[in-house]
């Protein structure tokens, strides 16, 4: 199995009906190594959510489950890590966030994270 791609998931609950929470542990049934960035401290299985940004440069997705309005904070943090791609599940669209991460030379999709999984295109 080929060595999957870190992702940050932000917006992790440890609330199982939650999109982010099925999410990160389906990201982990496919091999893809994930930090989980949430408000609150917790788990989603045996993976600890944090409520301390990272400071790495091996991110290669962000996938997005917070909304527009929860997004402002996030701009210049996502930027700093210089992922290839960002996720923007159904729910987070932002016209403001796309315009900032073009500037930035990084590339975003309008996607869900669970479909992406499921077709085999993450």
């Amino acid at each position: 199995m080929k060595e999957g791609k870190l992702t940050l998931v932000v917006g992790a609950s440890e609330n199982p009906a939650r999109y982010s929470n099925i999410a990160t542990k389906r990201l982990l049934a496919y091999g893809h190594p994930v930090i989980a960035y949430g408000l609150k401290k917790g788990f989603i299985e045996k993976e600890a959510i944090t409520t301390v940004w990272p400071e790495t440069n091996d991110i290669d997705t962000v996938t997005l489950y917070v909304g527009p309005n929860g997004q402002e904070d996030l701009y210049q943090k996502v930027i700093d890590l210089h992922p290839n791609r960002v996720i923007f599940n159904p729910g987070t669209e932002n016209e403001v966030f796309y315009k900032k991460l073009n500037e930035a030379g990084i590339s975003y999709l309008e996607a869900c994270t669970l479909v992406l999984l499921s077709v085999g295109d993450y």
